[in-house]
This record gives C-alpha cells, sequence and structure tokens, in this order.
C-alpha cells in the first residue's frame, strides 16, 4: 500500500514537471521568416547559441524546447543578411572623404563642389569621385582649363562614376611625368581638338582627361592611405553597410595589406562585416596568394581574383564586336592582354582560385568566355571540378553567348541598379538591336541557373532595396519607366532575394555556411519594417532596416 502511494506522487511529480529548456543565446519569434531555404518556406522563430542557428520552426515549438534571451519581431519580415555580390567596399570608406560629385547636373556644379570643399579643406591633393557627363546638358567629357586656373600647384583627382576616367588638372599631370601625349595599351589619354592633327602633342594639347589604363598613370602616384586612415575607412563603411542590411560584402580589387588589416580587425572584433576577398591581380597578390593558398576565416574569406577585360559603357572603353552606336570607328578596347591573362588564369585554376573577371562589352564577355572554356572543355576530369568562375557585370551580350551559360559552371555576377543608371542613353551607345541583349538578367538566369546580385558601389547606391527595386520593376527611384526597361528581363521577387543572398552566396562558396535561415548556419539576418515581398514593389525603395544582426549580435538598430 505504502509502495503504491509512494508511486502515485512519483507520477504526479513528474507529470506536472515541464521538460527542461535547452539554454540558447536568442529567440526570434514572432515573424515572418523568409528562410530561403531549397523550398523557400517561412518560418515564424528560430533559435540562436555560440553565433549559429540551432533550430527554425513555429513560434509554440522554438519557444517550447528553447529558453533564453527574446526578440518579439512584431509580425515583421526577417530576412537572412543581405550579400552585395560585387562592391568596392574599402574603396567607399576611403571615398567618405573625398569631394561627392554624384549627381552634378554640369561641370560647373562640379567646379563649384571643388571650391565649396577646398575652402575647408587643404589636402595634398583634392581628390573627388562620382560625376557623370551623360547627366549634364552638355554631354562631354570636361576640359582641365577651370581646375587649371583654380589650383595651378594643387593636384586635382576627379574620377568619373564608374571609376574607369579621370579628369586632372596640369598639376597632377606633371608631377605624373606627363609632359605630353604618350600611347597606352587599353588606355587613352584625351588630346584637345585644336591639337589632334599635330606631329608632336606637348602638356598644353592634353584635355586632362584619362580613360581606363590611362588612369593608373596619376592614381598610382597619389600617397596611400596610412593604416590609420585604412582603419577609419573600413569602420566608416562598416557603418554604412549594417545600416542597409548587408552583412556579407564581396569587395572587388583589394590589396594583401588591407585584406592583412581587415583580418587583424576581424579578430580583435572592431571590423564585424564578413569580407569576400577579390584580391587585384598585381605581382605581389599572385606571388604571395599563389604559394600559400586560400585564406579563410569564419569572417574573411579570400580564394578569388579580379581581372579586367574592358573598361565601362558610358566612357566608351567597353569593348564591342562592332562599332560604338554614337562614334562611328571605335570599338573601345581591352584592358588586359589576353596571352596574359591566358597564363594567369591556367595559375590560378592550378592553385584552386577562383578568376572573376569584369566584362561590359560584348567582345569582352566572349573573349573571356573562350579563355574559361579553353581551361575547363580540356577534359572530363577538369569539368568535374566545383570551379564558379564568375564573370562581372555581363552588361552586353549576344544570345549565342549566353547560351554557353548552360554548361553550369560559370555565374554571371550583376547589378541591377546599372540597367536603371545606364537606360537612358545605353541605347544611343549600341543601337536598337544590341541593347536588346543588354543588362539581359532574367536571361541570364535561364541559362546559368541562378545570378549573383550586387550594386557595385560606390559605383551605385549602396542600398540593396534600390537593387531589388531595380531587379523586379526595372525603373529608376523616379518610378520611370512607368512600364519597366526591358521588363523581358526583369527578376521574380524570390528570384532577386535569392540573388541577394543564396546564390550570393554560393557564388563565393559560402552556401553552407550562409544565405539562409536554416540551422547549423551562421546567425546573419536582417528585420525590415515592411515585407518586400508583398507590398507593392514601388514602395521598396523607401523600406527601412529596423535591425541587423551578425552571429546573432545586433549590429545596428534604428532605434
Amino acid at each position: 500500500m505504502k509502495n503504491s502511494i509512494l508511486l502515485f506522487f512519483v507520477l504526479i511529480i513528474f507529470g506536472c514537471t515541464s521538460p527542461k529548456k535547452e539554454k540558447v543565446d536568442l529567440i526570434v519569434h514572432n515573424a515572418i521568416v523568409y528562410t530561403v531555404d531549397s523550398s523557400f518556406t517561412t518560418a515564424e522563430s528560430f533559435a540562436i547559441k555560440d553565433g549559429k542557428i540551432i533550430a527554425v520552426g513555429k513560434n509554440d515549438s522554438i519557444l517550447a524546447k528553447y529558453e533564453g534571451e527574446k526578440l518579439d519581431a512584431q509580425g515583421k519580415a526577417v530576412f537572412p543578411g543581405l550579400i552585395d555580390a560585387h562592391c568596392h567596399f574599402y574603396s567607399y570608406g576611403l571615398g567618405l572623404k573625398k569631394i561627392d560629385l554624384v549627381g552634378t547636373k554640369s561641370f560647373d556644379e562640379v567646379i563649384q563642389r571643388v571650391i565649396e570643399f577646398s575652402k575647408t579643406n587643404h589636402p595634398d591633393w583634392i581628390q573627388g569621385r562620382g560625376w557623370d557627363q551623360n547627366n549634364w546638358a552638355v554631354k562631354e567629357f570636361p576640359d582641365r582649363k577651370k581646375l587649371d586656373s583654380l589650383f595651378p600647384n594643387t593636384p586635382v583627382f576627379l574620377t568619373r562614376i564608374d571609376g574607369h576616367a579621370a579628369l586632372v588638372n596640369g598639376e597632377a599631370l606633371r608631377r605624373a611625368g606627363i609632359t605630353g601625349y604618350k600611347e597606352i595599351d587599353g588606355g587613352a589619354v584625351e588630346i584637345r581638338d585644336e591639337y589632334r592633327e599635330s606631329i608632336f602633342i606637348p602638356i598644353e594639347g592634353l584635355s586632362g582627361m584619362l580613360i581606363d589604363n590611362a588612369v593608373d598613370l596619376v592614381a598610382k602616384i597619389i600617397p596611400t592611405a596610412s593604416k590609420p586612415e585604412a582603419r577609419a575607412a573600413l569602420l566608416a563603411a562598416q557603418k554604412n553597410c549594417f545600416a542597409v542590411g548587408l552583412t556579407t560584402v564581396d569587395d572587388a580589387g583589394l590589396e594583401k595589406q588591407i585584406v592583412d588589416l581587415m583580418d587583424e580587425m576581424q579578430k580583435n572584433s572592431e571590423l564585424k562585416m564578413r569580407v569576400y576577398a577579390m584580391l587585384t591581380d598585381n605581382k605581389e597578390n599572385l606571388d604571395y596568394y599563389l604559394q600559400h593558398g586560400i585564406y579563410k576565416t569564419d569572417r574573411l574569406n579570400v580564394r578569388s581574383f579580379k581581372f579586367y577585360a574592358d573598361g565601362a559603357l558610358g566612357s566608351r572603353g567597353a569593348c564591342l564586336l562592332q562599332d560604338y552606336s554614337d562614334k562611328k570607328g571605335w570599338k573601345g578596347f581591352l584592358l588586359s592582354n589576353m596571352d596574359t591573362l591566358m597564363s594567369k588564369s591556367g595559375d590560378i585554376f592550378l592553385h584552386e582560385f577562383q578568376m572573376n573577371t569584369h566584362c561590359i562589352g560584348d567582345s569582352a564577355v566572349r573573349l573571356i568566355l573562350l579563355l574559361y572554356n579553353s581551361i575547363f572543355n580540356h577534359d572530363d576530369t577538369i569539368r568535374q571540378i566545383d570551379s564558379r568562375w564568375r564573370i562581372e557585370h555581363f552588361q552586353i551580350t549576344t544570345k549565342s553567348d549566353i547560351e554557353e551559360l548552360k554548361n553550369g559552371w560559370i555565374i554571371p555576377s550583376v547589378q541591377p541598379t546599372h540597367a536603371t543608371s545606364d537606360m537612358y542613353w545605353a541605347k544611343d551607345r549600341l543601337g536598337a538591336e544590341r541593347i536588346k541583349y543588354a543588362y539581359a538578367y532574367k536571361d541570364l538566369l535561364k541559362a546559368a541557373g541562378m545570378v549573383a546580385l550586387g550594386t557595385d558601389f560606390p559605383v551605385e547606391n549602396i542600398n540593396p532595396m534600390y537593387t531589388f527595386y531595380a531587379a523586379v520593376a526595372r525603373k529608376d527611384l523616379k518610378g520611370f519607366p512607368k512600364d519597366g526597361f526591358q521588363m523581358e528581363n526583369a527578376l521574380t521577387r524570390e528570384e532577386t532575394l535569392k540573388g541577394m543572398t543564396i546564390w550570393a552566396a554560393y557564388a563565393n562558396f559560402e552556401e553552407k555556411e550562409k544565405g539562409s535561415i536554416e540551422k547549423g548556419k551562421f546567425a546573419d539576418f536582417v528585420i525590415l519594417d515592411k515585407d518586400i515581398m508583398k507590398i507593392n514593389i514601388d514602395e521598396v525603395p523607401n523600406v527601412k532596416v529596423v535591425s541587423t544582426f551578425v552571429n546573432g549580435e545586433k549590429v545596428y538598430s534604428s532605434k
């Protein structure tokens, strides 16, 4: 009898005791969670421990199983941390200290901004970036005369929006040792009209416009940032990126010393941004990394090299198969020698690095496709290697070259806001037929099976909401054109979100650790004030980030 009573009380005690909950660091609940998993499912809640997601599911099931700090999302949409698959993170940070020339409507306005800057700043070099002659009433490259009169003894270096052209003054030319016209492979030193027929062209005959490889003649003598300046630039860039929901950036074109600084700052928890580094293809980088191999931490991935095939369409440096429609006899030029590219690509392949090549014009695209195929179509064994080589921009192409992507191992990395920035004048450059195969993101997606999406900031705005809007609506921020630009190449919202998360992660060999909200992946996520998958598409550019998290840590809050 006593044993029966004892057993009765034991059963009551155990029956009234809830199962012990597992302790976690954070529980996000009461949310619309776009997991971006293979089925594109939505959830309500997820639990985080030690910087990683350990469970995803319904509110009741997650709250019943786990205990820890709780974040009530109040019904808001939660997305995987956004990835910018092609940008210039470090350069953007440096540029925040330079003269902002974006949006200038005339060269006079450029001059005015330079004057205003010089009133309160007295640097050794006056530097600015962002002008675009296509936005001016007179759509021609400027001349250095005004700069020479205003700043006869201080060098001035003003970069075009795309970074592929620059206006410099006479003092900058003299300091670079440019005393007259010189031929440049893959570049051009512009000549004033009155000197074009001259046999010898002195410095007076130079307009100050440098295009593509000619820009380096002056850029290479500008003093580089000190370590404290570089650190400040990275932190400033990080702050702005977190504020717009970016948790990983693919920085296209880095030097070893900056990669080392990023690594140092990440290890001491100063820099929390995750970085996929595309190395500049210079001798120092090639010698070091091809000897030491891929370098990977949780926040830094150094496994790719950035190459340039050609220049930009806006400055007519893009290499085309046929003449520019608005400049007969001119097809642009290649920035790199193809024999050199062939040699370097072989070395990169043998050391298992990824090759990411800037291609704007259809001629550049075709040549790089031929180059890539010459390596990977060599035999069946090589074709099985998971290379994921990328073509950056893939801006102007042909139907037949798009078909080349069906082999499945070349990834197109594109920037949707390029389409909505260039649409006003791109047809002038290309004509009515070629424009049909420009900014052809849907066609690229159908052939390749995915597209990695980015901004190319600071060439374009840093905000990924503008990327989303441009990809889906194909409109500028004023809602132009009403029915969208070449809407046959618009992406769906789901495709666009994938391009900014899981497909971008795949392009970085990181799909197993980020790009979706799934068990075992880094707890990188962003909470938005509106659901971009459901609201009217024209509202998307105004959507704001409520919070950004990296490794389960809140790195930005709008409050």
